[in-house]
């Protein structure tokens, strides 16, 4: 039996900054790629949904050596994002139905702050899968498209469930927090989120139900195994 992954990816190649600037961004290479090594190795299926179903733009800054770890694997990331067909030809959100898939992964990046945290069909989505059940995996600034889970009441879907995400003090190491319209922590707070956090760039990952969220990119790929467990766990309880 085929698992399918939903991976819901970003379509900003820009982030609006507070004085009305634009900063280059997209994807974080590591937090897609690392996930999707995963989910292949594990032999499952992984289609790509993006806001008008645009390709996916990679944050360029993510694939230096440094954000990398090495040359090596900066290259490798290149390579995957450049040949990985999953990312070549995504769908548009608006044509996803959540029941086709047995988990949604959200891969962060600073181009969820620009689309997806206002995307009415992410939120939709979102509200959808958790609706049935379905494990729900967010890494980085991937979070920000909880803030679209809005009812129909307006009030967040999610608000109230326990989350981690990029924090303010890794933002602010970063070098973006005093240019960011927002932060990501402070916006999920304020919307009703309990927000834990482990030390700047450390791994660390937060479970509530079936939410599964990491801090950064160096939690993407222990999430995404966590991610892997859940569907393998309840495949076997289904069986």
């Amino acid at each position: 039996m085929t698992h399918n992954i939903l991976f819901v990816m970003t379509g900003a190649d820009a982030w609006t900054l507070n004085d009305g600037s634009s900063h280059k961004t997209g994807f974080w290479a590591e937090e897609a790629v690392a996930p999707l090594e995963v989910f292949r190795e594990a032999g499952f299926a992984v289609t790509v949904a993006t806001p008008g179903g645009v390709r996916p733009p990679v944050d360029e800054g993510s694939l230096s050596p440094d954000a990398a770890g090495s040359v090596e694997r900066a290259d490798e990331l290149r390579n995957v994002i450049d040949t990985a067909p999953e990312l070549q030809n995504p769908i548009p959100l608006s044509d996803v139905n959540v029941t086709d898939y047995d988990a949604v992964f959200v891969p962060g990046g600073h181009g969820p702050m620009e689309d997806l945290a206002v995307d009415t069909d992410a939120g939709s989505l979102l509200i959808a899968a958790d609706r049935a059940k379905k494990t729900i995996g967010i890494v980085c600034h991937g979070p920000a498209i909880l803030l679209a889970a809005k009812g129909e009441d307006g009030v967040n879907a999610f608000s109230g469930r326990t989350v981690t995400c990029f924090g303010n003090a890794e933002e602010q190491q970063a070098g973006l927090a005093d240019k960011a319209p927002w932060l990501l922590e402070n916006r999920l707070t304020q919307e009703g989120f309990k927000v834990t956090l482990g030390l700047p760039w450390t791994v660390h990952t937060q479970a509530d139900g079936n939410l599964l969220t990491g801090q950064n990119p160096a939690s993407s790929e222990k999430l995404a195994r966590e991610v892997l467990h859940r569907v393998k766990k309840a495949a076997e309880e289904s069986a």
